[in-house]
């Protein structure tokens, strides 16, 4: 089975972060993602915010990119009060070459996705150990707890093969911030993600799933210290 990613911080990630908060200006509403690789981005917005002034007002998609937003100094706001944002800015667990990805690695997709469709341009930044010519990662799916051996069943009539993910430092599952369950999917080589994910969607108790198919623009961190931009050809 593919396991999930969980390297480590490096130089490249850096590199990409902070590239993406160059695309930040004054009087922007910009949500703000989850992860190793945009806590660099949120930590280089924050210190803009101290240094030069930058106003804006974030939305967050996970309670560990609000501690570090509120730690960097970022004001925050919701989608109740603004509901469309000017750009959301995050990582993946993997991109393809036509920049549909897999994210969810953090259990925080479900939020990232609403912010990430709730904004004009969305961004997706990471190393180059993310790129791939095809997806092939564990698709994580949140699930109402209610639902869980039914959505099971109808994702293995998929072809998937479903682990409900555990807890590290607790006894049970990992709750996501919205108080579901997560299964991590292996379906292998995904050849058709658009339409993986729409019939993921379609099951009920699903509540969202890893697979993104509106990513705008992609930031790769190289190990040159180089950062490449790959834009979604419309």
């Amino acid at each position: 089975m593919t396991e999930r990613n969980t390297s480590t911080d490096s130089p490249e990630k850096r590199t990409a972060g902070i590239a993406a908060a160059g695309l930040v200006s004054s009087g922007m509403l910009v949500g703000l993602g989850t992860g190793s690789t945009v806590a660099y981005t949120i930590k280089e917005l924050g210190r803009r915010v101290r240094e030069e002034g930058l106003d804006i007002l974030g939305v967050v998609t996970s309670y560990q990119s609000e501690m570090l937003a509120i730690e960097a100094g970022i004001r925050l706001t919701t989608l109740a009060q603004h509901p469309e944002l000017d750009l959301a800015i995050d990582g993946a667990d993997q991109i393809d070459s036509e920049l549909r990805a897999i994210k969810g690695g953090g259990a925080a997709h479900t939020r990232e996705k609403i912010v990430s469709v709730s904004a004009k341009r969305f961004v997706v930044t990471v190393d180059e150990s993310k790129t791939s010519k095809q997806l092939d990662k564990l698709v994580p799916v949140e699930v109402l707890p209610f639902a869980k051996e039914p959505v099971v069943k109808k994702i293995r009539e998929l072809g998937g093969k479903p682990q409900l993910r555990s807890a590290v430092k607790k006894d049970g599952p990992v709750i996501t911030d919205n108080g579901n369950f997560v299964l991590d999917v292996e379906f292998g080589v995904i050849k058709e993600p658009e339409a993986l994910a729409l019939q993921l969607s379609s099951i009920p108790g699903v509540v969202g799933h890893g697979i993104f198919c509106n990513v705008d623009e992609l930031y790769i961190g190289n190990k040159d210290g180089s950062v490449k931009v790959i834009t979604r050809q419309k």
